[in-house]
């Protein structure tokens, strides 16, 4: 009775602790999501950045136009005269995502417009994200450890970044579908479950439609399969998580256009076939020692890893074919720069220029992860006892994690999801500590009492075995019990021994009583801190929309609104088929703002077409004008800062111009724009500097602002104040000066010679009448 009655308390208490781990993950998922509305409730509903502009332009066109004619889209109105076929070159998992969700609250009679869609997805997506680490933590280390990390995903600055509400980026589903196939990976390992196994390529196959990071996962899942496996750890689970995945998976990846046979063609997948042939070979091997003797395992042994090591050799060989008929040895430029982090600034500067590809500096970690990065170790630390294949998995994942971020700061963003899992299993691990200790040494406590028991009995087992062994040969008389009734007996014996054995270490394991509750108070402390952190990195330093920005000071807040002041000139002043040139930064937001045709965008597919833009902006006045007249262009769109010390200008950017443009057009010399080797746009600047056309447009009729021509971000005085532009004319300024747009003078009239007399008009006319009836082609 008293045993049902247990079972029953114990059953009630499961039940209360699923319901309220339930309400918990559904707080969860609101503070995720409100989390993230400062730039709508501070600013107002808008896309933020540059690369969601195209996104933004791409969903509007498939919830118009329908999904085949998506798949066929070819854009004319960007990389002016080459165009672009839009089906085949983007990752469509984020714009079918949102396309959806539209069709959806449409078909409900909700009639929301697809901006606002495409601005709400990233926070929507962050709450599934923070689900999703709740089960990949548990399978890992429980529901406390899964509740704990999937809050701390919630507030993660690092997330946030980039999930804010307006953040319309491929990373804002990436980051979810990432955790979750992570998640259906661990979920097979621990059942070995087929069905998960068919849901984990699945989700795969979602990531891989929605960024191209997925080689993340097809390279990080066969580094802990082989690990697995060289460590000893090899099971039928391990080659059900595994299999399905690499077979199911890279098919449904080959069925992305913009993947296509890269699935099978490139070495980013080479890892996941190489060890797909390993654990065959390891299956096999295993199969057979379960089916031959000793001494015919050891031949067939022989014979398997013969022929598995010639398979290995001929697919290396076949391998190495492919890799060296390739320049980058069937690596990508960003790939590359991931295994070299000096590779990008020595060969593909284009990629090097990217802010977000730059290397991250030690206080970054610490503003976008927080007090993560020192609980971190802690987590690791709990991971190994007992290390399992979930937790082995965890760990890996968080060093490969702490390496990519190290040489990429836009790779915080991967490692932000693993320091929340280890961070959350130290905190999780640290409070059952702490709360233990307070528990078993509260006065009257059951557990203590029982604990107590325990170590008693424990105690006296010794001499009640001595009595034991004293009264053998008495019990040696007495009838022997039945096997059946020997295997009843020592049942509830080695149920209780365990626990017994369980509870004395626990009990080891006490902490004092002022220490656990200081540090419970710390733990919650340090918490708070994390928290604050979280919502003023909300709040103040990602919240703000990088189209509309905002200065403050003595007067009050400054609101700078030149983007779209400009983008709104350009689509109201100039004709539709205009091309308007600019340097790429800017191509995504020109197209989808101002509507109109532009030369290079934020895609930087074709370097030699960015060179051709940068070594206009390097050159001579006549120079460039030629260049963008060969290109049809009519306008040309400058961002520059110095007026109110923006210092994202394209004067800040310019030698990154120089440098793409000398690379494709050797002329463009990165040193003759340099002082002693110094970037100056004073008076010791170099003549090629001050009379390139970036300095030009940049600082035409600067002097009239303040008398003196100051550079706020430059913080001197420019070199060349007055001057007179010859082949580009002034149309549009914004406000503030931070967007000039220039218009291409049209050519001048060609003049053959002056004669030094004219004999007389009318013979003049005549000979120029003759002449001209002379060179008509037409007659």
């Amino acid at each position: 009775m008293a045993a049902l009655e247990t079972s029953r308390g114990t059953t009630l208490r499961n039940a209360f602790g699923n319901v309220f781990s339930f309400f918990i993950l559904i707080l969860i998922g609101v503070l995720a999501f409100s989390i993230r509305l400062f730039s709508v409730i501070k600013y107002e509903s808008v896309i933020h950045e540059f690369d969601p502009y195209f996104n933004y332009r791409v969903t509007q066109f498939l919830t118009k136009s329908g999904i085949y004619e998506f798949w066929n889209w070819f854009d004319d109105r960007t990389w002016y005269p080459l165009g672009r076929v839009i089906g085949g070159t983007v990752y469509p998992g984020l714009t079918l995502t949102a396309g959806t969700i539209w069709w959806l609250l449409n078909s409900l009679n909700i009639p929301l417009s697809v901006e606002t869609v495409c601005v709400f997805t990233a926070p929507i997506f962050s709450a599934f994200a923070s689900w999703a680490t709740y089960l990949l933590t548990k399978e890992v280390k429980g529901t406390g450890a899964g509740l704990t990390a999937a809050a701390l995903l919630a507030m993660v600055p690092s997330y946030i970044s980039r999930s804010v509400a307006g953040s319309y980026d491929n990373e804002a589903v990436a980051i979810f579908a990432l955790i979750f196939t992570f998640y259906l990976y661990i979920k097979t390992l621990n059942t070995g479950s087929l069905f998960y196994a068919t849901l984990n390529a699945i989700a795969y196959f979602y990531m891989v439609c929605s960024w191209g990071g997925y080689t993340f996962i097809i390279n990080l899942i066969p580094m802990h399969v082989l690990l697995c496996i060289v460590t000893g750890r090899y099971s039928s689970r391990l080659y059900v998580a595994y299999a399905p995945l690499v077979v199911l998976g890279t098919l449904l990846a080959s069925l992305v256009p913009v993947v296509g046979f890269n699935a099978v063609m490139t070495s980013e997948h080479f890892a996941s076939f190489l060890v797909f042939i390993i654990i065959h070979v390891v299956a096999l091997v295993y199969y057979i020692k379960g089916v031959l003797s000793e001494k015919m395992f050891k031949v067939a042994v022989t014979l398997i890893l013969s022929l598995g090591a010639i398979v290995c050799c001929a697919v290396i060989a076949v391998l190495i074919a492919l890799v060296a008929s390739s320049p980058t040895m069937g690596w990508s430029g960003r790939s590359l720069s991931l295994l070299d982090p000096t590779y990008a600034s020595k060969y593909i500067p284009i990629i090097a220029s990217v802010s977000e590809h730059q290397p991250p500096t030690w206080p970054s970690y610490f503003m976008d992860i927080n007090v993560l990065a020192f609980l971190v170790p802690a987590g690791i630390i709990a991971c190994f006892s007992p290390l399992s294949d979930a937790s082995s998995f965890v760990v890996l994942y968080i060093v490969t994690s702490v390496y990519f971020s190290g040489v990429m700061v836009r790779l915080m963003l991967v490692l932000a999801p693993a320091a929340c899992i280890m961070s959350g299993i130290a905190l999780s691990e640290a409070f059952e500590v702490f709360t233990r200790s307070i528990k078993f040494q509260l006065p009257g406590s059951s557990v203590h009492s029982q604990v107590d028991v325990g170590v008693k009995s424990s105690e006296n087992s010794l001499p009640q075995n001595d009595v034991a062994k004293t009264d053998k040969t008495e019990d040696t008389l007495k009838e022997r019990p039945s096997r059946k009734n020997r295997k009843k007996e020592k049942e509830p014996v080695a149920v209780e021994k365990p626990s017994v054995r369980s509870k004395i270490e626990k009990k080891l394991l006490v902490l004092p009583l002022e220490a656990s509750i200081i540090s419970i108070f710390l733990l919650v402390l340090l918490g708070a801190f994390y928290v604050v952190h979280c919502v003023w990195a909300a709040a103040e330093a990602y919240s703000a929309p990088s189209i509309v920005l905002t200065s403050h000071s003595h007067d009050g807040l400054h609101v700078f609104d030149d983007f779209r002041e400009a983008y709104a000139w350009l689509s109201h002043n100039t004709e539709v088929d205009d091309k308007v040139a600019s340097w790429w930064d800017y191509g995504y937001q020109t197209t989808a703002m101002a509507n109109r045709t532009v030369i290079v965008d934020n895609n930087t597919w074709n370097n030699t077409h960015i060179a051709t833009v940068g070594t206009a902006m390097s050159s001579p006045e006549k120079a460039a004008w030629e260049i963008f007249n060969s290109l049809d262009v009519k306008y040309v769109l400058v961002v520059f800062g110095g007026l109110v010390g923006y210092p994202s200008d394209d004067i800040n950017k310019f030698l990154w111009m120089v440098r793409i443009g000398g690379g494709v057009f050797p002329h463009i010399k990165e040193p003759d724009y340099l002082k002693d080797g110094q970037y100056r746009i004073d008076s010791e600047a170099t003549p090629t500097m001050l009379n390139c056309l970036m300095y030009k447009l940049s600082y035409y009729r600067f002097v009239e602002t303040d008398g003196k021509a100051f550079d706020r971000v430059r913080r001197t005085e420019i070199g060349k104040k007055h001057f007179k532009l010859t082949h580009f004319e002034e149309v549009f300024t914004t406000h503030h000066w931070m967007v000039r747009i220039y218009k291409l003078k049209p050519p001048k009239n060609r003049i053959r010679g002056k004669t030094k007399k004219s004999k007389s008009k009318s013979s003049g006319t005549t000979t120029k009448r003759s002449r001209s009836g002379k060179k008509n082609p037409w007659h």
